[in-house]
Formats: structure tokens, sequence, C-alpha cells
């Protein structure tokens, strides 16, 4: 059945500040969506709510209950589609029905199969006037991880690059530090706070020495990410700071060729090895990593590096979006390391391509953001998730 979306003034300002409220759960809520709800009543706001994370009550449920006895005959703005099944809580639409409410305004409906449509003609059947796509581009947005992740088992996969104006990301020494500046950098930090996990290559490892903690920044509520390493034969040092383990947790993801002694020493510290299957070419299968990691409840994936598995990662159709950082700086040394290495194109035609998105400037650099346009689509995770 075709949505009729009727998009008053009014509408649209009490959605825009049920999008707001549900942006401060950034961070927060993976792998659940990010979703914020506002009830009106007689053109006043009298209750507002966000999702605050698992096993909290949804943004629906919190804003019903701050408008208590006030529910009667109101309107509830919700940025995505309320549950109707049992999970970690009750089904919002019960308590919709409850409340009393007479007509639910929603953003974006919920790809999740156990919902996907059954809330909004819960609602309908109940005689509630419900309408759906108010402001959709930007609640399709605030849960595009949870997508990606509800429908495929995988996360969303973001490359993060900081590079010179002619794309080199390190000197012919491998010195990288500091391409982009301060204001790009905490920006960065501002990206893994909102991440489930951070992924690097073992050369990043040795040549940067990483932490990949949230620093610079306030966590807000959020959790610092978990720390990924690919590194198909261990042969990362032992005096990187990655392989001293501790908090937040370490994944090192190597393949049956591995240094068993290695092995044993980085668990010793309490680094998770993982071992999974290999590519042809003997590295990690990067897509066997990223079902593992969905297994593990992370919906959104942050990779800051190298440029083998930036490569890597968009070669085999896994990469979603790019956020590249662009500093007034150029090198223009052959030598000097390019931010993605190992494509081969013998006619631009055979490029990958993007979708420009985004564009603003951060400090003296610039920050481009782009979706990846996918080739093939990659076998989803489901089925082992």
């Amino acid at each position: 059945m075709k949505e009729a979306v009727r998009s008053g003034d009014d509408d649209v300002r009490f959605m825009r500040l049920a999008l707001a409220l549900a942006a401060r759960g950034k961070g927060m809520t993976h792998p659940n969506p990010m979703v914020g709800a506002v009830v009106v009543r007689g053109g006043e706001v009298v209750g507002k709510g966000y999702h605050r994370g698992p096993f909290t009550p949804h943004a629906e449920v919190v804003a019903l209950a701050e408008a208590s006895g006030r529910t009667a005959g109101s309107t509830l703005y919700v940025t995505l589609e309320p549950c109707n099944h049992h999970g970690r809580t009750p089904p919002c639409t019960e308590a919709v029905l409850r409340a009393g409410v007479s007509r639910v305004v929603i953003a974006a409906p919920d790809p999740n199969p156990e919902v996907k449509g059954g809330g909004a003609e819960r609602l309908r059947s109940a005689g509630i006037d419900v309408e759906m796509g108010i402001l959709r581009q930007e609640g399709e947005e605030l849960k595009a991880a949870y997508s990606k992740y509800v429908t495929t088992g995988l996360p969303l996969v973001t490359l993060k690059v900081a590079a010179t104006a002619d794309g080199k990301v390190a000197a012919r020494n491998g010195v990288s530090r500091w391409i982009t500046g301060k204001a790009a950098r905490r920006l960065v930090h501002e990206m893994r706070r909102v991440s489930d996990a951070v992924l690097v290559g073992r050369g990043t490892v040795e040549a940067d020495d990483p932490e990949l903690t949230v620093r610079h920044v306030p966590l807000r509520g959020a959790h610092h990410p978990l720390r990924v390493v690919v590194d198909s034969h261990l042969t990362m040092g032992l005096d990187r700071r990655l392989a001293r383990g501790g908090h937040p947790k370490v994944v090192v993801a190597t393949t049956a060729e591995h240094d068993a002694a290695k092995a044993e020493e980085l668990r010793r510290r309490g680094v998770e090895v993982w071992v999974g299957g290999a590519s042809p070419d003997g590295g990690v299968d990067l897509l066997d990593l990223l079902r593992a990691l969905g297994r593990e409840g992370v919906a959104h994936l942050l990779v800051e590096g190298g440029p083998t598995l930036m490569a890597s990662l968009l070669r085999e159709g896994l990469a979603d979006r790019l956020v590249l950082f662009l500093a007034p700086r150029v090198f223009g040394d052959r030598e000097a390391r390019s931010w993605v290495e190992g494509l081969r194109v013998e006619d631009p035609s055979q490029g990958l391509d993007l979708r420009w998105t985004r564009l603003r400037r951060v400090g003296e650099d610039l920050m481009l953001e782009a979706e990846v346009v996918k080739r093939k689509t990659p076998a989803t995770a489901r089925g082992g998730a």
C-alpha cells in the first residue's frame, strides 16, 4: 500500500525535533538504532524521549511516560517505525495503544524483518492515523548502520583517510604524523566515539603504533570501540601498543598460517586472537572477519588504514562509505604512499566509483564524504550471525 505523506509545517518541525533527540544517542545504541520521539497535544510538546541503548526503554515509551496524563488524542512523532514484537523490551505499539494516541507520524520504516511494516499496520488496524515518510531521508541516515546490520549481519564499513591534496598518506620513509591539523584529528576521535569498532592493518600498527582509543572528546555515555588489527601471519611487534591488550579490548584477526607462539603470548596479555579463513592471496578473508564482527554486535566499523587494507575492502565490495580529509599540502613524490594501493586499473572506466555526499572545511583541511558505489554485493552473513 502506498503511503500518503502529509508534510505540513508542524509535522516537519516536530519531526526535526524528534530527529535531533535521536542524534543524542550517537555511540550509545548500537547494535540498536538511534530513535527519537515527541508527543504533541494541542500544538504543544508534552513529551520527549530518545533511545539510550540496549536494555533501556525505547524512545516512544520514554516520550509517552513524560507526557503521562496528556497522551489521549495526541500525535506521536517518531523517527523509526514502532516495534510490534517482544525483544529485549515489550512492543512499543502496545504502549502507543494504551496511551490513547490518535495519530502517529513516522520518518522511516524499520528494516528489521521482525518489524518491517508490522508496527505501522498494527496501529492502523487499531484505528490510529499513521503517516510514513516525513523527513524520510534524514530518518534513513540515522538508521544506516542498523539497516545494514539487521538485513545482512554485517557492519556498515566507513573508510577514514587523512591525506595530502595529491592523495599521499605518508612520506617515502613511512612517516605520516601529522598530515592533517588538530581540528581534523579531533573529529576523527568523534568518529571513533560513535563507532563500535576501529580496524587497521598490521602495516599501520608498525608505522604509527596507534592506540585507537577515544581521546580529545568526551565519551558522553558512549563506549570505547573494539580495537581490531588485520595481521595474516602475526608479524606485528610485541612492543606495539595494541599488542599490550588492556581496555578497550583488542582483537587480532589472522589466518591458520600464523605464529603460534606469538598468538599464545598475545592471548596471555589479554588480546583476543581470531583465526579465520584466508583470501586467495593468503591474507585474512575480510568478509569472514566482517561476519565475525557482526556476531560480536558490531554494527558500525571505522577503518583507519592502511592503503592495502583500504584497497582490499574496496575491491571486494565491502566498503560502504569514505570520509576523506585533505590537507593543504602536496608531496609530489611517487615513492610516497597513496591512501589506497593495490588496485589494478588499465582504463579509467575500471576505476571504483564514489558518490559525493558532503563537503566541508575542518580547520585548514577539507573533509569530503562519499558513498561507495557497489559493483558487487557481498554474500549476506545472517545465516552465521
